[in-house]
């Protein structure tokens, strides 16, 4: 951790740190806790001004539950912020989805106009909206055929991404000119999906089908892909992915059709952790550290396109996690012409009180893939493995990057399961949206809303500190899709599955 406290400045904070509920054999003769750990925890609340922008982070997770007609009265009383951040109402349209997930900007973090949302519901209801940033007014884009949109992304070539997470056929569909398109109806599924509105929205099946949440897109067009599935009955759970365009993003102005984008053709990798022994170190036992790129594309035995690339990681034994959710761009590292983003594998937090609770509460983790440049190139290796239960499989290897998972937080009871995630430009924090049990456990609590910081110069590559910065008075209810301006000033958040039923998307200022 970075040396940022004087010797005063530390004497006062483990002063304030001795929780409440410490007894008298936790402290010394002072009344001050004994625990390390505590410490820590209270310098990053006692300096939570200059690492965090907040006056005073909070301390405990709401357990209040409004009513829906308090919340209609008053929508951002459904979040209680840090001290020093105040919180707008955006939109509580009585027409916005209910259940509206993942946000961005438009067209762009500095000049915003709109929100572009994903509603996650059913193919009968409003998949698509724009959100008027002055008004509030809510219309539909695509209006029907998509089921449980999740991720929305812009794109380096100004069009929009939008995904299903929907098992291991759920499609990505591009969107042209998001403001001038309306109640597009998409019919059909798989290759034969059809859009009403063709010029505007496409399905784009050269990247593959999964499960779609977290979406890592470059300047390039490199798009990394991860798939929101969960162990069970031998599945491995989800996988992380890389699409390489034929025709690589070199700038240049918006396209005009969507048949210029990236997207429409390029290759597919899939990442398997483990170099050691030729990198035939791979599978269970191995989830960390550094691995290979392996295609799946150009293989007879995944299937003709779209691939289903749930079923192909399992067959390629690709490296799985625990339902990998949203992920974010490090911008930081993309200015100096690298590839980091960080995001969540959510985990399941059934308490121990529970029969079948498992404690797995999740984890946040951060993922390389060298520069730009090597994350858009193609360096053919063939890779045979001649002994074990592998024997005489050949695997194609694509070697110009070398892509590298780490954790970055280990969840606990009280930072549980994390889904989405934002990283905050200037400040360089990652914020988390939970969607945990909490609510469920035998005295509830709201979900929360986290800032950590990145890992520092220390040893390990661990963040540093996280502090809670948001909760919910809403037990039915989650903040996701968190993503800031591009100033790191406004934060956007929508309040899901809330007590009004409808969606509520609030601004969160206020950082120093």
């Amino acid at each position: 951790m970075k040396q940022l406290l004087s010797t005063a400045a530390v004497a006062a904070a483990i002063v304030i740190a001795a929780p409440a509920w410490a007894h008298d054999d936790d402290r010394d003769g002072f009344g001050r806790s004994q625990d390390f750990g505590e410490t820590v925890e209270a310098l990053a609340r006692f300096e939570a001004i200059k690492l965090f922008g907040v006056l005073a982070p909070l301390r405990d997770s709401s357990s209040l539950s409004l009513t829906a007609a308090e919340v209609n009265a008053n929508p951002s009383r459904i979040l209680t912020v840090a001290q020093g951040l105040k919180v707008r109402t955006v939109s509580a349209a009585a027409n916005l989805g209910a259940i509206t997930d993942q946000i961005v900007l438009w067209p762009d973090g500095r000049n915003a106009t709109h929100l572009i949302v994903c509603n996650e519901s059913n193919t009968s209801t409003v998949a698509v909206q724009r959100v008027n940033l002055k008004t509030g007014v809510a219309e539909d884009i695509i209006k029907s055929g998509i089921s449980t949109c999740d991720p929305v992304r812009k794109t380096p070539w100004g069009t929009i991404l939008v995904g299903e997470e929907a098992g291991g056929g759920g499609r990505l569909f591009e969107i042209l000119d998001p403001l001038h398109t309306s109640g597009v109806a998409v019919t059909g599924s798989g290759a034969a999906t059809v859009s009403s509105d063709p010029a505007h929205v496409v399905f784009r099946p050269a990247v593959g089908t999964l499960s779609w949440e977290g979406l890592a897109l470059f300047p390039n067009g490199v798009l990394y892909m991860t798939d929101e599935s969960r162990p069970g009955l031998g599945n491995p759970g989800g996988g992380f992915f890389k699409f390489i365009p034929s025709a690589l993003w070199h700038g240049g102005a918006p396209i005009a059709s969507l048949a210029a984008s990236p997207l429409a053709a390029g290759r597919i990798f899939g990442f398997r952790a483990g170099r050691n022994s030729g990198s035939t170190d791979f599978g269970q036992g191995n989830e960390f550290g550094r691995g290979n790129w392996v295609e799946v594309t150009n293989r007879a035995d995944v299937g003709s396109t779209p691939i289903n690339l749930r079923n192909a990681g399992a067959l390629l034994r690709m490296t799985s996690y625990y339902r990998p959710e949203d992920a974010s761009v490090d911008l930081k590292q993309l200015a100096l012409g690298n590839v980091r983003f960080c995001g969540t594998d959510t985990g399941q937090d059934v308490p121990e009180t529970d029969a079948n609770g498992d404690n797995h509460w999740g984890e946040v983790y951060c993922f390389r893939d060298g520069t730009v440049e090597q994350a858009g190139s193609i360096v053919e290796t063939t890779q045979s493995v001649t002994s074990g239960p592998l024997s005489g499989t050949v695997y194609t290897l694509n070697t110009a990057s070398v892509p590298e998972y780490q954790p970055l937080v280990i969840g606990n009871r009280d930072f549980a399961m994390m889904d989405n995630v934002a990283y905050q430009p200037a400040r360089g924090n990652w914020i988390f949206n939970e969607d945990g049990e909490g609510p469920t456990y035998a005295t509830p609590r709201n979900n929360d809303i986290w800032s950590c910081l990145d890992d520092g110069d220390d040893a390990n590559t661990l963040a540093d500190a996280c502090v809670k910065i948001g909760t919910l008075n809403d037990l039915t209810a989650e903040s996701t899709g968190g993503v800031f301006d591009s100033e790191g000033k406004r934060y956007y958040v929508s309040v899901q599955h809330n007590i009004t039923g409808h969606g509520i998307i609030l601004e969160v200022s206020g950082w120093r």
